[in-house]
């Protein structure tokens, strides 16, 4: 059974976090956070799909497919060192040989991330005293890994982190172990869904084998991160590392069975909590939209129509001005591109308050106004699609677009 806990980025066994108040661009803020594992972690990851991708991806991507082990993450918020050139490698690498030289290991295995402002060339200086700073307050404590989750925040109101225990057979028979996984994330704006959408850094003790590692990455991220949009905009930086000390004790997970589908479920579970909170935050959010598809005939046109729905400008508009107009839902799976008949569906919104039904037998439905308003006046709002033509279903998470949406990125910048 999987159990839920208070925890984060410290709470896997072998790992240490820290974070400090650099001056990168913020003042008077944490804007650095470090990871660090007290032994060589397998690791796997994902990146953004995005052509333009920032110095640190690049820096991640050559490491993590080379199959090396790594000790440490080194992260800055403020700036995001993308579209910076030569310079931008440099600085990743300078940043790596910092990090190594501190802590006693090889710049392959420091991994880098960068958040913030696209354009700007790091400062370096700054880096390199951060560096020294949070090698000397590294700690497994809870404290430090919750801190090293507002290390990472941008225009983030909240940190975001999970984790989450199970159990698992002993090595060489004995009895079953406690394994842990957690982890943070940061993610407000600039969030779509598509490989992978944000900066997270999950841990774990589990020990199993890289290339079921990296296995279980790619197939729990298709239904978390890859199932959350905040405004439509891929980001340059976007990264999702999984580092696994092997400490917990557990017979190593080798093979796919009972022992690998219990870690994809945990895996899982983490990477949707941090996915939901990062869509619940969405820049200038004063709703989270959940979208669920059912009945469709396939699950990737599942996963299509309720990334439309959750996708749609015109969508978020109406649930932040509390319109209940099923058009805008009707509108946005009738565009995803997935071939279906209008005339089969069925449309629910639902939340705390109760249910409505928009849309039947191919005829909007004449349905409780105050009771659509109450719902809508909740800060979770519930989208159910039934498509009537099979039995596949996917969720996509989403939020409102509110005005302070545009201004929050109208002086991003400045």
């Amino acid at each position: 059974m999987i159990q839920k806990i208070d925890g984060g980025v410290t709470s896997a066994k072998g790992f240490k976090a820290a974070s400090c108040e650099a001056g990168i661009k913020y003042q008077n803020r944490r804007d650095m956070a470090m990871v660090f594992a007290e032994v060589p972690c397998a690791v796997a990851g994902t990146f953004t799909s995005n052509r333009v991708k920032a110095a640190p991806v690049q820096w991640d991507m050559k490491i993590v497919q080379a199959g090396e082990s790594v000790r440490a993450v080194v992260v800055n918020t403020g700036i995001a060192n993308a579209g910076t050139g030569a310079e931008g490698l440099r600085l990743c690498e300078e940043t790596a040989k910092s990090a190594a030289e501190v802590l006693g290991i090889s710049p392959c295995e420091v991994l880098v991330g960068s958040t913030g402002v696209i354009g700007p060339q790091v400062p370096l200086d700054r880096i390199r005293a951060g560096i020294r700073t949070m090698a000397g307050a590294l700690s497994n404590s809870r404290e430090a890994g919750a801190l090293a989750a507002r290390g990472i925040m941008t225009t983030d109101t909240v940190t975001k982190e999970a984790a989450v225990t199970f159990e698992l057979p002993g090595a060489n028979g004995r009895n079953p172990v406690t394994v842990t996984l957690g982890g943070m994330s940061k993610g407000s704006g600039m969030i779509h869904p598509n490989m992978c959408t944000m900066l997270a850094y999950l841990t774990t003790d589990c020990a199993i084998v890289p290339d079921l590692l990296r296995e279980a990455v790619r197939a729990a991220v298709t239904d978390t991160f890859n199932m959350i949009t905040v405004d439509g905009d891929t980001s340059t930086n976007d990264t999702l590392l999984v580092l696994s000390s092997a400490l917990a004790g557990n017979a190593p997970i080798q093979e796919k069975g009972e022992s690998y589908d219990l870690f994809l479920e945990a895996l899982t579970q983490v990477c949707r909590s941090l996915a939901i909170q990062m869509a619940r935050d969405g820049e200038g959010a004063t709703h989270l939209i959940e979208t669920r598809v059912t009945g469709a005939d396939t699950k990737e046109h599942a996963r299509i129509l309720a990334k439309s729905v959750v996708g749609s400008s015109l969508v978020k508009a109406m649930i932040y001005g509390r319109d209940a107009n099923c058009g805008r839902v009707l509108c946005a799976l009738g565009y995803a591109g997935v071939d279906f008949d209008p005339a089969g569906i069925t449309i629910h919104m639902s939340g705390e308050a109760g249910t409505v039904c928009f849309y039947r037998d191919g005829c909007v439905q004449v349905f409780d106004e105050d009771k659509a308003l109450e719902i809508l006046s909740e800060r979770d709002v519930h989208l159910l699609c039934d498509m009537g033509m099979g039995a596949e279903e996917a969720t996509a998470w989403g939020c409102d677009l509110t005005y302070d949406y545009v201004k929050i990125n109208g002086d991003y910048r400045t």
